[in-house]
């Protein structure tokens, strides 16, 4: 049964701090998702319209689904400036982002990863021309995966991905993010291609590694100071599952004296160009919960290893 979202009047709805720095909000379902037949700009301009939602209100609380807007617009400029693009390409990619929003849809997981759930971008989405801008509305189904759900979601800031050439680089790097404070990080081939959404091409896996991840890692390394690196597991001669190594976050607690909140504050990382320099070196993160369905890492490697020798 589709579970249904209370719709709240906009005169009810909390007031909604915007961070001087967008973040992007992510259920980590949607982390892991398959975008299809996104390119990368298609995804740089999803992204920017996400970090639109925010999510913490006067409190300072994160705030659920029903509590966030779902009508957003996002300019040329807005999308220039962010993802330094010239003026002109940047219209160019918010129109065919339209089409692409309207027309893709995504494939989550379902509950205990048993089903494939389809769920689409946008209800409405028109661009502009004069103006320059695109104003879309995400549709009731997705607005789950972009709210802060305790700890099954994730942030970062947008700016971190915007030296970004490859939608494979920034996919990757986000789904290292949610393992930046364990330094490592396991997913089977066929979860990369999943993450990747390479479909039915690149069907060898030297193709597949040197297109994909192996890239993303260079471009990753070149821009901070990651130090992310793989390790290929194999079973006999296969290929079967890539461990990520890097640099582990620092964190440390931060309460709120109002909320009554404890979330983690995760180190900034740092950039490998010394001319960009940060006016601050630490980034909010993950809300702290304890979770007791926490499964310990060596428990989620074996079971992965034996959902993969079952298969074959």
């Amino acid at each position: 049964m589709r579970k249904l979202i209370t719709c709240m009047s906009k005169n009810q709805l909390p007031k909604i701090l915007q961070s001087k720095t967008p973040k992007v909000y992510k259920n980590k379902k949607l982390n892991t998702a398959n975008f299809g037949d996104f390119t990368h700009n298609d995804y740089q301009v999803f992204l920017h319209l996400v970090s639109k939602i925010g999510g913490v209100d006067e409190e300072g609380k994160y705030l659920q689904p029903e509590a966030l807007e779902r009508e957003h617009v996002l300019t040329a400029k807005e999308f220039s400036e962010v993802f330094n693009t010239d003026i002109d390409n940047s219209y160019r990619f918010l129109t065919k982002a339209v089409d692409k929003l309207m027309k893709t849809d995504i494939k989550v997981a379902g509950p205990d990863h048993s089903s494939i759930i389809r769920i689409n971008v946008c209800s409405q989405a028109e661009y502009a021309k004069k103006s320059g801008r695109i104003s879309i509305k995400f549709t009731d189904d997705i607005m789950p995966y972009l709210g802060q759900v305790k700890e099954k979601f994730l942030l970062y800031n947008l700016k971190e991905i915007s030296s970004f050439n490859s939608l494979y680089t920034t996919r990757l790097y986000e789904l290292i993010q949610e393992f930046k404070d364990t330094g490592y990080m396991i997913k089977s081939v066929d979860q990369l291609r999943e993450s990747f959404a390479v479909g039915e091409k690149l069907k060898s896996y030297k193709d597949f590694k040197n297109r994909t991840f192996d890239h993303a890692c260079s471009e990753i390394n070149s821009n901070y100071k990651l130090n992310l690196g793989y390790e290929e597991i194999k079973e006999g001669r296969k290929v079967i599952a890539v461990k990520f190594v890097f640099k582990k976050t620092r964190i440390t607690k931060k309460y709120n004296q109002h909320t009554g909140i404890s979330k983690n504050v995760y180190e900034k990382l740092k950039l490998r160009n010394k001319d960009k320099k940060s006016k601050s070196n630490i980034l909010d993160g993950q809300l702290s919960f304890e979770d007791k369905n926490t499964k310990p890492i060596q428990n989620i490697v074996s079971s992965l290893f034996s959902k993969i020798t079952n298969k074959k």
